[in-house]
């Protein structure tokens, strides 16, 4: 096992092997300390940690507040994601909420301003300011789905409003038991505008149970979440979640970041296009993703019965 330890920013890390004591120092896009540790400097409503070389620890970390979703963490998510996508150290991302829920949705007391008071001196003006203001916020969540690594979100408690908005954009969702999911949105007096009413169909595929869920407002428990595809998994409790999301990451990370990354954006192209262009855009990208080493690396350890993660696979 390796500890990461935080030096200053921009981030480097001390890595200290525990099994050979032997130390060095090298710099890394992103690394934090524990969740314990508070937000990673320089968020102040996210922490970021490497728990294992190729792995990416994102948490939402306003636990007080019961991770509310304030004006800081709309921005922050953006830069957050925008630096793992190029972070070439990163081949997966888990995302998850300190305490003890995954998140309460928006701060509707930190966010009053942008909603209840937009800027203009008519209609005109002041509705082109709130398309503004909507198209930052829903790229808060579409950040998740450009970003090129699977992102695997951990949920338990609590999952409200934007956090729906939020798990939609990943690639796998998982829960723990006592998990629950509410499209909030019309108790609040407005229609949901940051990706659920667009995602979620997707993901559920039952038009109906979409439909029940937003013009109503209920909670969708665990079990039925996991019935109706929403989740993956569900887990006893967050600390297993935890070791089965990492667990995951590790299987993901251990396989060519060109074919897994590559999968990600045709898993996304093909859901917004037809067959057809699908089939068409990944006979144009194997064109030249099939020219990689990779392929020969994977070949040759499934012909000698070897584990993916004993191969190297070169960053991307």
């Amino acid at each position: 096992m390796c500890k990461f330890v935080i030096l200053q920013y921009p981030l480097y890390i001390r890595n200290k092997c525990k099994k050979n004591k032997s130390r060095s120092i090298c710099k890394v896009h992103l690394v934090g300390m524990s969740s314990s540790g508070g937000p990673t400097p320089p968020f102040t409503t996210l922490s970021v940690s490497r728990p294992a070389e190729t792995i990416t620890h994102v948490e939402i970390c306003r636990p007080e507040k019961r991770n509310a979703m304030n004006k800081a963490f709309w921005l922050e998510m953006v830069d957050c994601f925008n630096q793992i996508a190029e972070d070439s150290e990163c081949r997966v991302v888990v995302f998850s909420g300190a305490g003890k829920l995954f998140t309460s949705g928006i701060d509707l007391m930190g966010m009053a301003s942008d909603i209840l008071q937009p800027e203009g001196d008519d209609t005109a003006r002041i509705s082109w300011n709130v398309r503004r203001v909507i198209t930052k916020y829903q790229e808060t969540f579409s950040v998740i789905e450009k970003c090129p690594k699977p992102v695997i979100v951990a949920i338990h408690g609590a999952c409200i409003g934007g956090g729906v908005d939020l798990i939609t954009a990943c690639d796998i969702r998982l829960c723990t038991q006592d998990a629950w999911f509410q499209v909030k949105e019309v108790d609040i007096g407005l229609a949901a505008d940051v990706g659920t009413l667009q995602r979620l169909p997707r993901v559920i595929g039952s038009r109906s149970l979409v439909n029940e869920l937003a013009f109503t407002a209920r909670k969708m428990y665990a079990d039925e979440a996991k019935s109706c595809g929403l989740v993956s998994r569900v887990f006893p409790d967050k600390d297993t979640m935890m070791a089965g999301a990492l667990e995951m990451a590790g299987e993901i990370a251990s396989k060519s970041p060109v074919a897994v990354q590559g999968t990600k954006v045709n898993l996304i192209y093909s859901r917004d296009h037809s067959v057809p262009e699908a089939l068409h855009y990944i006979n144009t990208w194997n064109m030249s993703m099939l020219q990689t080493q990779d392929l020969m690396k994977s070949a040759q350890a499934a012909m000698e019965k070897k584990s993916l993660k004993d191969i190297t696979f070169s960053k991307l």
